[in-house]
């Protein structure tokens, strides 16, 4: 089954409240091998004018993760996940993601591109926070291999 182009412009529903915990941003800063105070201690965070511990930059994905599974659900997206490679990643910030955020995202098909037999999809999560402010806009393109 070929990627539907029929995706582009597609804007799924916003997922439902994500609560950014401490051990969450700690579990994650060990995981990429953060070694910044301000991911791992309150008291340095604090200290830096944050409410809490700021969670590494690429932790936007914990959220975005929630809007792809949306997208990889859908049955007339044409994409089978044994076939998707991630191409790229990239964060675009308003302000650091901290513990005590309760966020949700949304995701938007703004792309989908046939190059060598794959589809290329870009799809777009804004996150917000519980005032409904931007923090953060995740953008992933992934790579669905043609078939195989």
């Amino acid at each position: 089954m070929a990627v539907n182009p029929e995706l582009v412009g597609r804007v799924f529903e916003k997922t439902n409240s994500y609560l950014v915990g401490r051990e969450k941003v700690r579990e994650f800063s060990r995981a990429v091998f953060s070694s910044n105070p301000v991911n791992l201690s309150v008291e340095a965070a604090r200290d830096a004018g944050y409410a809490d511990l700021v969670a590494p930059p690429t932790f936007a994905i914990v959220v975005q993760e929630l809007t792809l599974g949306q997208l990889l659900g859908e049955e007339d997206a044409g994409i089978e996940l044994t076939h998707v490679v991630h191409g790229e990643q990239r964060f675009d910030y308003s302000r650091p993601i901290v513990a005590g955020d309760e966020l949700r995202a949304q995701l938007n098909v703004t792309s989908v591109k046939m190059l060598g037999g794959n589809a290329m999809v870009v799809a777009e999560s804004v996150v917000t926070d519980s005032e409904g402010e931007h923090v953060v806009t995740a953008v992933s393109t992934l790579v669905v291999r043609g078939d195989v």
